[in-house]
């Protein structure tokens, strides 16, 4: 491999790794101020109990997303300067504003979070939680508009080879970031919500049995299915705006070679992008038509029409259906532990298991949906201004190799050990076979909007 594939290469790691940690935080913040907040409201001690676990995985994956984005951000000089070169004037304040604004604020309210409950009162530790949630959804906030300005890149213009900004308005709310801001916040909340149901499950099979466990479990299990319905609309949206402004990565997503009206949709595939063309096709007629542009005849454009300027096929085509898929199975899990827990009872133990299989189904659905995103955008960096090619540095490839060899063994290795050590905080959490208490929980909705 060249040093522009090993570059991609380690910087994709980097970022797979990274994302896994604030897809779980911006949204598990969220959840501890519901549960901080039925505290305060009902003077429970049980959602006290809720919280102080929750709060320790909150902590570990926070710590763990800090330091895997201060080593992905050094890739901008190393492998990438000319990234910063071309669109630094755009890119530099966008990820100042992320730290001024955002890591600042999580940084100082957390340590009051952590480590502050006896020490300040009870409503200070209260805002110190607003604080730490209202902190990383602006941290994914500003994160996500450079994201979406390097997909559908508008407020600019070139000069001398660089881009100077004509209006911060356009570029912040540049034609993809709501679509993309909704999307991948609604994946957070989605991944938050199996994690703490899968846990809490955990936790059932392992004896805990207690109101403050069950109603952990239960928010996790409502929280998902509220939002995966909202999801799945939510990405069909962003499908028919990515449709519009990049049309090829669209391309791609479906599999299709020749511009077409009444395009089918693939349910599976193999692309050959050497003979261009798919083997083993399962389609449904003009469904890809009806999807993309809501006319059964509607015209959808092929890869042909954007030969040299699309990506790969194979991995956007398989990991789009991978998201859908997960997505889908995310549907039939909640919405079936919902009827299955209905009016208080107990998940039986079959349900527990099922939803520890699912603990971290979200990061499996995000991966995919990021892959879609980014290695879709190929061959560009930013989308029609900066080609990939053109950004990345002159480290030897043997260099990259090397770095990225140990990037990949460590991230192994730490999100391994992640794995275990949240398995074991749950385990003790639930240990003693505690004898389960008679407090019958009230709908989480109810729960919710009292809240």
């Amino acid at each position: 491999m060249d040093a522009l594939a090993l570059a991609r290469v380690q910087f994709a790691a980097n970022i797979t790794f990274h994302i896994l940690f604030p897809t779980i935080t911006v949204a598990l913040a969220w959840i501890l101020v519901f549960f901080k907040t039925k505290q305060d409201r009902t003077g429970d001690a049980h959602w006290k109990e809720s919280y102080r676990f929750w709060v320790k995985v909150f902590a570990l994956t926070f710590a763990l997303g800090v330091v895997s984005g201060i080593t992905m951000s050094f890739q901008f000089g190393t492998n990438w300067p000319g990234f910063m070169e071309t669109v630094g004037n755009v890119a530099g304040p966008l990820l100042g504003y992320e730290v001024l604004t955002a890591f600042f604020l999580e940084a100082t309210f957390l340590g009051i979070m952590l480590f502050g409950r006896k020490r300040v009162s009870n409503r200070v530790h209260t805002l110190a939680t607003w604080m730490v949630a209202i902190g990383t959804s602006l941290s994914a906030f500003w994160i996500l508009v450079l994201n979406s300005w390097m997909q559908t890149p508008t407020g600019f213009e070139m000069r001398d080879g660089q881009a100077f900004v004509l209006s911060w308005t356009e570029v912040i709310f540049n034609p993809s970031m709501p679509y993309r801001f909704a999307h991948m916040m609604l994946a957070s909340g989605l991944t938050a919500a199996f994690l703490v149901a899968g846990l809490s499950a955990f936790r059932m099979l392992r004896g805990d049995k207690t109101f403050a466990n069950r109603a952990a479990l239960r928010v996790g299990i409502w929280l998902a299915a509220i939002l995966i319905p909202i999801q799945i609309l939510a990405g069909d949206q962003h499908g028919l705006n990515t449709f519009e402004h990049q049309p090829a990565k669209v391309a791609a997503m479906e599999g299709l070679w020749e511009d077409k009206e009444g395009a089918p949709l693939l349910l599976f595939a193999w692309p050959d992008e050497q003979k261009r063309e798919n083997h083993f096709e399962i389609a449904i007629p003009q469904g890809a038509s009806l999807i993309l542009t809501h006319e059964l005849d509607g015209l959808v454009r092929g890869l042909n029409s954007f030969e040299g300027e699309h990506p790969k096929v194979a991995p956007v085509f398989f990991a789009f259906r991978i998201m859908v898929g997960v997505a889908l199975l995310m549907l039939a899990v909640s919405w079936t532990a919902v009827w299955v827990t209905r009016k208080g009872r107990e998940a039986p133990a079959w349900l527990n298991r099922v939803l520890i299989g699912m603990t971290f189904s979200g990061w499996v659905a995000t991966v995919s949906g990021w892959y879609v995103s980014e290695i879709g955008r190929q061959p560009w960096l930013v989308q029609g201004v900066l080609r990939t090619a053109e950004a990345v540095g002159p480290v030897p490839a043997a260099q990259i190799g090397i770095s990225l060899t140990i990037y990949l063994a460590l991230y192994a290795g730490l999100l391994a050990a992640y794995i275990s050590v949240v398995f074991y905080l749950a385990s003790q959490a639930g240990a003693g076979n505690l004898p389960r208490e008679r407090e019958r929980l009230d709908n989480p909705l109810r729960q919710m909007a009292g809240a």
